[in-house]
């Protein structure tokens, strides 16, 4: 590894890199599926696989993006630690709504600038 890259991978996270990581993540309607079932209430891979019909491969690799982006959480129960529990961590979810707001501020602000630019023109 380079001097470059390695300093890109120690590099802090950004709350603009958890952005793009939360929407990646949740361009995949699979993806926005789980979220869906998980908002339900917490569930087993196994759980959300057959809800989806998916097989476990392919839940897991889902699971591992949600995770990453961290838009879901999993956790073991005491019973048996082979099985994992996903919930959705309703607080990563908080920059994506306050983006969403301020993408809306901005387009109105835009429309109202529009308007008076057009209202000039016909002057």
């Amino acid at each position: 590894m380079d001097h470059a890259a390695a300093a890109q991978s120690q590099a802090p996270v950004t709350r603009i890199d958890e952005l793009d990581r939360a929407f990646a993540a949740l361009a995949d309607p699979t993806r926005r599926e789980v979220i869906r079932c998980l908002i339900e209430r917490p569930r087993r891979a196994g759980e959300l696989a057959h809800a989806l019909d998916l097989t476990a491969p392919a839940m897991s690799k889902h699971l591992r993006v949600l995770r990453h982006a961290r838009l879901v959480s999993e956790s073991g129960i005491d019973d048996d630690a082979r099985v994992r529990v996903y919930r959705v961590e309703a607080e990563a979810f908080r920059p994506l709504g306050d983006w969403i707001d301020a993408v809306g501020h901005w387009r109105g602000q835009l429309h109202a600038f529009k308007a008076h630019a057009e209202r000039r023109r016909k002057r």
